[in-house]
């Protein structure tokens, strides 16, 4: 386990990031566990997991400094020590969900039969395949059977001949849903990781492709025959392709259906409690998308409900995904709205959480974070904050930052930089600017006429900025209702910045304009 990564922006160990992401009880618990024998708590594994406890960062060179292991025995001690932590937190009953339960009873059950207690196995094996049943946990209840099969091979009983019969239904029926689940668990995947892979669609052609895609390897079914389980795989495959396709409005559809479908079986939310988030997450989404912000709100002050819920799951990867969907959308809600006021609160909120070993953010969305925080500072007329946060991502050298966020920081910086009169970075920017967009694959017509402004910028007299403004919004404009090309105003919103120096406002006037009078239509 020496093995390092990443948390914010600091390079650690695994095992150091473990251990600092155990809560006090779980600490204590860990102590408990180790002192269970004597001896253990002399250990040379409890040593390195007091010192590793007691340190704020990690330094191998410190950990060899204190005497506890020399450097050929390192790796083999964290490794130990590691696995020591997760046996005691899969102890601990906050960790025991539905799942784990399951599997432990199976476990039990498994060592019963190989002490050739057959009859005490399957009594077991019977009541822990009911629970697996109830809640749709199919590929463990195929086990389970598989189990009770190789059993009643062993164990002979009066009712043998029955047993075979039922049990080899259960399996076939099992065997069934199960391929139908990875069928459309698979196809889901594939669609979520053809969006990271290669973006949203941009032309007919791209369109047509992932549409032959979709209908080919979508299985036979009908959504109201389905179980829970594959109903919610059906509805992500048709939510992904969705946005693949920018059909927000079935984005909408799909995301919905989503949150429905927990809705009406309350009792999944607790045991599949990322997926109902992240169901909510995308509801949120593409509502941003459609400019829905009544409807935005409601759900997202469900959202932050959820947040001080006592009842809800609060693992610490729900924590996460809370602290990520709850502050995304709030920045999302003000650019839907046009609120540019002061934001100091929520700022500090993200910016502590960013920095926080409390959560476990990845670099993709602290970048997304940063270009959003730019965007509001830009909203703001707050320059050098702006210039600050995208500098953040465009030096950014240990994570491969999606291509079209890295394109579009790069023209708000310039844009920035030209607002705030920088002038002697100017050029060099410009420079730096072109060629990076040059080198950018399938430009969209948007991106193409903003490299022609960007190459002229340098060479315009102010007297003639205005005329260039108005000429570039022209063409812009015409591109802000293509299928292809209008999420590029999400990104950055040019035409409101063009309107801006057109009319000689500033741009949250122009923003917050445009958003009251989508509301009254």
């Amino acid at each position: 386990m020496s093995k390092s990564i990443t948390i914010g922006n600091r390079e650690t160990d695994a095992l150091f990031v473990l251990i600092k992401s155990l809560s006090k009880s779980e600490k204590r618990q860990f102590k408990l566990y180790v002192g269970r024998l004597d001896g253990n708590l002399d250990a040379k594994f409890f040593h390195l997991f007091e010192l590793f406890d007691k340190m704020k960062v990690y330094k191998e060179a410190d950990v060899l400094k204190s005497g506890i292991v020399t450097k050929t025995q390192l790796s083999n001690l964290k490794a130990h020590l590691y696995k020591q932590i997760l046996t005691s937190l899969r102890l601990n009953p906050a960790h025991k969900n539905i799942r784990i339960q399951i599997r432990e009873q199976l476990d039990f059950a498994t060592i019963l039969y190989h002490k050739g207690l057959y009859k005490q196995s399957l009594r077991l094996l019977d009541k822990v395949k009911s629970l697996a049943l109830e809640n749709e946990e199919k590929n463990i209840a195929y086990e389970i059977v598989e189990l009770e099969k190789i059993i009643e091979t062993q164990y002979i009983t009066r009712s043998i001949a029955t047993r075979a019969e039922t049990l080899s239904k259960q399996a076939r029926l099992l065997s069934k849903a199960n391929v139908l689940t990875s069928k459309l668990s698979n196809l889901s995947l594939e669609l979520y990781s053809m969006m990271l892979r290669t973006g949203y669609v941009r032309s007919d052609e791209e369109k047509q492709k992932v549409q032959l895609y979709f209908e080919s390897q979508l299985p036979k079914c009908t959504y109201e025959n389905l179980d829970f389980r594959e109903k919610l795989w059906l509805t992500k495959a048709n939510l992904w392709y969705s946005f693949l396709t920018q059909d927000f409005v079935f984005c909408y559809k799909y995301a919905e259906r989503w949150v429905t479908l927990f809705d009406d079986n309350p009792v999944m939310i607790s045991r599949n409690p990322v997926f109902y988030l992240k169901g909510l997450h995308y509801l949120l989404e593409s509502l941003f998308f459609l400019k829905k912000d009544k409807r935005f709100s409601e759900i997202l002050a469900r959202l932050e409900h959820l947040n001080e819920d006592a009842n809800f799951v609060k693992a610490d990867n729900i924590k996460t995904l809370l602290f990520l969907y709850i502050n995304n959308n709030k920045l999302n809600y003000r650019f839907m709205i046009g609120d540019f006021s002061d934001a100091k609160p929520l700022l500090s909120n993200i910016i502590n959480g960013i920095n926080s070993t409390q959560f476990r953010i990845d670099q993709h969305h602290i970048m997304v974070f940063y270009y959003k925080i730019a965007s509001l500072a830009f909203g703001q007329g707050n320059y050098k904050i702006a210039i600050e946060y995208l500098n953040k991502i465009i030096t950014n050298k240990t994570v491969k930052t999606r291509e079209d966020l890295m394109c579009f920081s790069r023209l708000l910086n310039l844009i920035a930089h030209y607002e705030s009169g920088k002038d002697y970075y100017l050029e060099s920017l410009l420079r730096s600017t072109y060629k990076f967009l040059i080198k950018m694959d399938d430009l969209h017509e948007v991106q193409k006429a903003m490299i022609g402004f960007v190459r002229k910028l340098g060479t315009i007299f102010p007297n003639e900025l205005k005329s260039e403004f108005i000429k570039l919004h022209a063409t812009l404009k015409q591109y802000e209702d293509d299928p292809y090309e209008r999420r590029a105003f999400l990104y950055l919103d040019v035409l409101s910045w063009l309107e801006s120096k057109i009319e000689n406002k500033p741009v949250a006037e122009i923003i917050s304009a445009k958003a009251k009078k989508l509301a009254r239509n």
